[in-house]
This record gives C-alpha cells, structure tokens and sequence, in this order.
C-alpha cells in the first residue's frame, strides 16, 4: 500500500482517514464532490461524483488502493438518491477501480445493514442482512456492501468496515444533533433508558481502515469480510449522552416516553411528511425510535483476530477531546 485514495476524503471519517495515512508517510487523494475548504497539506484533491465513472478514473491513475467512504447519509430523503450515490455509486467505484489496476478497497459500511428492530446483544458477523428496513439509508447500505463482498477476487481484494455512532472532534452529525435536542429541552428519554449501544470514537475507526487496508495488502486474511468497530464495550445510551450534557452544561434528559409511543408517533409523522413532501426529517421516525430504546452492540472479536485491531482512544479520553472541540468550536 503506497498511494491511497479517498472517496468522500472531505468528510468526517474520509478525512481522519486521509489524516492519519498521511501521518504515516502514505501518497494521499482526497475525492469529494466538493472541495475541502481546509486542505490537508501535502494531501492532493480531486472534484468528482463517484457517479462519474471518467473523473473516478482519470483520479485512480496510480493508486493502489482505495478506501470508499463517500455516501449519502441520514435516515430521511427519496429513495432514488439513495439508490443513485449508495449503490449506482458504489458500483461505478468498483468499475473504476477494475478498469485501473487497484488492487484493493475498503468499503465504509454501518452495523445499520443487520439491525432488524429487535435488540442486538454481541452480534458478530454471522448476523444476517436485516430483512424489514426501515430507512432507505440502511438498506442502500446494504445491497452496497453485498455489492463490494462478492467483488472481492483476486485482482482486487476488498472488505467492509462497521462502525457503530462514530463521534469525536469535527463530528458533522452525531454529537451536534444531540447537543442540538439537548439544549432545546425537547429531548425524551425513549423506552426504559436501560439499552446498551456501541459507540466508536473517530481515530479508532480511521485506524480500523488503515488495518484493513494493511491486511488486504499483506496476509488478504480480511479479503470478502465485513468487520464491526467499536470502543469494545457498549455504554449505556442514556447515562452516556447525560454525561456529555453535564460537562457542557446542559440539563440531563430524565422526562420520558414509552417505545410503543415513539414508534406509533414516528410512524404517523413519515405518513404526514410524506403526503405533504417535506424533505426536512421528521421529529420522530420509526427508526430512530427503535434506535433510542433498544439494544445494540457487537462483538469486535474478528477485528482484533484478523486486523489486530484495538481502541487507540478511550472512551473517556475521546470525550474529553471532544468537550474540549465543541467549546472551542462554539466560542
């Protein structure tokens, strides 16, 4: 592995990726559909729609290998888009990359793929694809890492990695949303705020990347399989995010609803903005309602075996930087 290449290098997991290659003497390209208003020096750019399988090619000259993180994200939008950027997508980076000689691919997919509304305790990857999807994201996901495995051969070796809820400094999405809810007051506690979920703090995931792609190169051991990233122990989801809120000073979450509530109340506000074409999420959807009050944690036990894989940061060093990235951001 000498020269990488970063579909969605201008985003948050693309970026820690390109960062820490970067650190340890890699030829990095950053492609993004929209250029990084903060380059990373020494760090090459490239403008390009992964749909676009010339400019996906014309930046593949010379590179060896290729990590996918580009997608689109969120739980709410038309099913055609997630179609186009998730699958189409994905489909014309493997073409790219066959028709350039890259010899291997890491795919950034989500534990999302096997969620299937019921509580999930130390899954591993023997769990099946989810059956009854509840967001077009999640099942885009899917068919899209099915999609990288089973490209896996010998020209190009390929794998998928997993996190669950990555957060840490530059978080685009997770940490804010909450801290967003938070200070609102409108917060609720879904269920009975006992659920265990995995979080995965940002370095530790960008590392799991690297290990993948160093494997692919090396032994292929992790060549056709996917692989669940997390800190290595689940938190409890609520006491966690109350945590968070103490140390910015926010006040804790402790009113609640029930789960059957949530998700009566989700399901009634898709049919509502759906009939009304609202492209802004929902307060409440069905599946976050389910996201909020159940269980779900994976085992990382073939991550540590084949990729040699193990948390870089803890959790509570992770939220420390991270407390002390929002207070700097917010100033």
């Amino acid at each position: 592995m000498k020269t990488i290449l970063v579909t969605g290098g201008a985003g948050f997991v693309g970026g820690a990726i390109i960062r820490m290659a970067k650190a340890r003497g890699f030829d990095c390209i950053s492609l993004s559909r929209h250029l990084s208003p903060t380059p990373i020096p020494g760090v090459r750019q490239a403008r390009a729609d992964i749909r676009d399988r010339k400019a996906l090619e014309d930046a593949l000259v010379g590179v060896d290998t290729v990590f996918h993180c580009a997608a689109l994200a969120g739980i709410w939008g038309a099913k055609q888009d997630y179609q186009s950027i998730n699958i189409d997508g994905t489909e014309q980076v493997l073409t790219a990359c066959h028709r350039r000689g890259v010899r291997h691919l890491v795919y950034t997919s989500t534990p999302s793929v096997v969620f299937d509304r019921a509580d999930i305790h130390g899954g591993d990857e023997t769990l099946p694809y989810a059956r009854r999807f509840l967001c077009h994201y999640a099942k885009s996901k899917a068919e899209a890492e099915r999609m990288v495995l089973a490209a896996n051969g010998p020209s190009l070796k390929t794998c998928a990695i997993r996190p669950h809820l990555v957060w840490g400094p530059g978080d685009p999405h997770l940490v804010p949303r909450l801290l967003e809810r938070g200070r609102s007051g409108l917060m609720r506690v879904v269920g009975d705020g006992e659920n265990l979920v995995d979080i995965s703090y940002i370095d530790n995931v960008a590392s799991a990347h690297l290990l993948a792609a160093e494997n692919l190169a090396d032994s292929g051991t992790a060549a056709g399989k996917a692989y669940f990233i997390s800190q290595g122990e689940p938190v409890r989801l609520w006491p966690w995010i109350n945590a968070l809120f103490a140390r910015l000073d926010i006040a804790p979450v402790t009113r609640s609803i029930p789960f059957g509530l949530a998700y009566g109340l989700g399901a009634s506000l898709e049919v509502a903005w759906s009939l009304a074409g609202k492209t802004a999420e929902p307060p409440m959807t069905r599946f976050v309602a389910l996201q909020l009050a159940k269980s779900h944690y994976f085992s990382i036990d073939r991550a540590r075996r084949d990729l040699g894989y193990q948390p870089m940061v803890t959790q509570e060093e992770g939220l420390r930087r991270t407390v002390e990235w929002i207070n700097e951001y917010n100033r």
